[in-house]
This record gives structure tokens, C-alpha cells and sequence, in this order.
């Protein structure tokens, strides 16, 4: 027997099934502006770097990496970011651009700054680059849920 109502009790006779990884055109929308976020604040930081902007030597510095470096690191970050910003390479650019981040996190435990305003800002940052990834990129919602119900499947066929 099928059903004809849904939780909330309207009528869904006749109504079109909803596809797997079906996405609506505001969660398209919202990832992109989160993503937008990340790139243009990480884009910043990159360009800083590589300009060698007067207050980006002197964090750089504050947090015991030589002056040397700083060009480096931001060319590093900007490829990160470039990959990120392409749809077809954006899921290796956010796998780059965490690990970086992972880096920076790091970095502010080793020299004991604040935990919420300094150690977790780039935790924070990587929730806007995979919110706005999971959201915006239809293949990684389906790879994702493809793993959760392989592994309720799993759970289910051991009776848990």
C-alpha cells in the first residue's frame, strides 16, 4: 500500500519522488556565499603574504617563523585556494586547504595563544570551506550519504 500523506499530513498522491542528493536552489546558493567567504578572506591572507604586507611579517615573526618563509607559505595557500575555488578540483583544495589549516591550528597551541579566538579560528574557517563544499557540490552530499547507508546497512546487518 502506498502512502499518500507526509509527516505533516499533506497530500503527496501523484507527486514526484525526491532523487538522492537532490539539492535545493538556497542550499546551492548559501554554500556558495560560504565558500565565497573562505576564498576571499584565505585569498587575502595568501596575497598578504606574498606582498609582504608590514603586519603579516610581523605575525609570521610573533609566531616564530623566519621572514624567509612567508612567501612560501603564501604561494602555498594561494594554490590551495585556486584548486578550491574550481568546481572540478574543489574537494582536493579543501582536503589542502584542511591540512593546512590543521598547520595553523598548530601553530597557536605551540605558542599558547587564546583557544577560541586564536587556536579554533581556523577551525572555524574549515567549517566554512566543507559547509560550503557539502552544500554547493551534489557528488560529495551523494559520496557522503553513500557511506552512511553503507554503514547503517553494515550496523543493521549485525542486528545493532
Amino acid at each position: 500500500m502506498e502512502l499518500t500523506t507526509d509527516i505533516g499530513g499533506r497530500n503527496t498522491a501523484g507527486a514526484e519522488p525526491v532523487q538522492a542528493g537532490a539539492t535545493s536552489r538556497t542550499a546551492v546558493w548559501t554554500g556558495r556565499v560560504l565558500s565565497g567567504l573562505a576564498i576571499a578572506f584565505l585569498a587575502l591572507d595568501a596575497m598578504g603574504k606574498l606582498v609582504r604586507a608590514a603586519p603579516v611579517l610581523e605575525g609570521t615573526q610573533q609566531l616564530g617563523f623566519p621572514l624567509d618563509t612567508v612567501v612560501g607559505i603564501g604561494a602555498t595557500l594561494l594554490a590551495c585556494v585556486a584548486l578550491y575555488a574550481v568546481p572540478r578540483t574543489a574537494a582536493l583544495g579543501a582536503i589542502l586547504l584542511t591540512a593546512y589549516l590543521g598547520g595553523a591550528v598548530a601553530t597557536q597551541v605551540r605558542v599558547g595563544n587564546p583557544l577560541f579566538s586564536h587556536v579554533l579560528f581556523p577551525t572555524y574557517v574549515a567549517a566554512l570551506i566543507w559547509g560550503g563544499l557539502v552544500l554547493r557540490d551534489r557528488r560529495l552530499r551523494v559520496a557522503l550519504l553513500r557511506g552512511r547507508a553503507a554503514r547503517e546497512a553494515e550496523e543493521a546487518s549485525w542486528g545493532r
